[in-house]
């Protein structure tokens, strides 16, 4: 089986975790994403989205880090606690699912983009009041997740780390690379991380994430040749 991942990356990394934690064996296939390589006329045949985590298993392929995370749950025999069979546990976990994509995902990668590649990578300078409301976006999607989703419990979906605590914490972590610390005054959030990383193992923990937190120390030297590919996506950041 392999895994096409780049662990800049939120979803990527979070597959990447529950694989490495699950012993799951797998091939890595590393893939950039700012040097353009999803366009790539082989990637294409693995995944016509072009986007990072994919999976091919034998002849089966399959895209989305959420469906890839279910199907490796499904197939490996994953522990119960990660998807569990109990009814509510596993509508708390599909609630999270079904919310994050357009609220802390989008919000935590526009910040990494207006603070980090932007400004480092492109040379561009960010209109303050752009970056003020992405944070603005930023802050009352962290406080949703402290008010919503983990409340007085220790992990999102009762007792036990699940598929929701891993998608959860990968972009809590995505604005952290820009410098910016999201669990400053926020101590509930900071306790539901160091709970998620005791579960997920220091060790993997650090590794998914080294790259991200090395961004700012690393931009010079990323990749710009084809970084007109994601001008879409940067006039939209300033619409």
């Amino acid at each position: 089986m392999e895994l096409y991942l780049d662990l800049f990356s939120q979803p990527c990394r979070s597959v990447y975790m529950f694989a490495k934690k699950n012993n799951i064996p797998f091939e890595f296939k590393q893939l950039s994403l700012l040097d353009g390589e999803q366009y790539g006329e082989e990637f294409g045949k693995i995944s016509l989205i072009r986007k990072v985590p994919a999976l091919r298993d034998g002849d089966f392929c399959l895209a989305e880090s959420i469906a890839i995370l279910l199907y490796l749950a499904e197939k490996f025999k994953t522990p119960d606690f990660w998807y569990p069979d109990d009814l509510q546990q596993r509508a708390r976990i599909n609630e999270y699912l079904s919310w994050q994509h357009m609220a802390i995902r989008m919000h935590g990668s526009k910040i990494f983009w207006l603070r980090l590649l932007i400004p480092k990578v492109l040379g561009v300078d960010v209109p303050q009041d752009k970056l003020d409301a992405a944070l603005e976006d930023l802050n009352s999607s962290l406080k949703l997740i402290e008010e919503k989703f983990i409340q007085d419990r220790p992990f999102i979906a009762g007792e036990h780390v699940s598929l929701a605590d891993l998608v959860a914490i990968v972009e809590v972590m995505q604005p952290v690379g820009s410098g910016l610390d999201v669990f400053e005054g926020r101590p509930r959030l900071s306790a539901w991380r160091d709970r998620v990383q005791e579960a997920i193992g220091k060790e993997l923990f650090d590794d998914a994430h080294q790259a991200i937190l090395g961004a700012q120390e690393n931009v010079k030297q990323m990749s710009t040749s084809k970084i007109h590919l994601f001008k879409p996506k940067i006039q939209k950041l300033f619409m």
